[in-house]
């Protein structure tokens, strides 16, 4: 049975990295196994598990809600959805338009704005 090495916790409550570097690479994969929080995904949960999608990736980066998001680029609620949960491929000038969201934001949301003044 291999042994822990004893380590003191850093006073401001991180990880004490060079304990961390001292141990073998088993000795971290042993430990990470033993973590009930950290425990490897089953076959069943990663079938289940989706991959975000382009719209999502932008919204998450910019930290924005769907309602934010929606009404900031004028893009309807029920659309995002949809977008987000994959049931629309996104077409060419869908993805033009979130990659110049991603890009600039806040001047796209400012010509948005600027329309709707006129």
């Amino acid at each position: 049975m291999p042994t822990k090495a004893k380590t003191k916790k850093p006073k401001d409550g991180g990880t004490d990295w060079a304990a961390f570097d001292a141990l073998t690479d088993e000795q971290v994969i042993e430990r990470a196994k033993s973590d009930p929080d950290a425990q490897p995904l089953t076959e069943h949960q990663l079938a289940k598990m989706r991959r975000a999608t382009p719209v999502r990736k932008v919204r998450f980066k910019l930290r924005m809600t769907q309602s934010e998001f929606s009404e900031a680029f004028h893009i309807p609620m029920a659309t995002l959805r949809s977008w987000e949960r994959g049931e629309v491929d996104l077409d060419p000038v869908i993805r033009a338009y979130l990659s110049a969201i991603e890009r600039a934001p806040d001047a796209i949301s400012e010509a948005l704005k600027r329309r709707d003044a006129a």
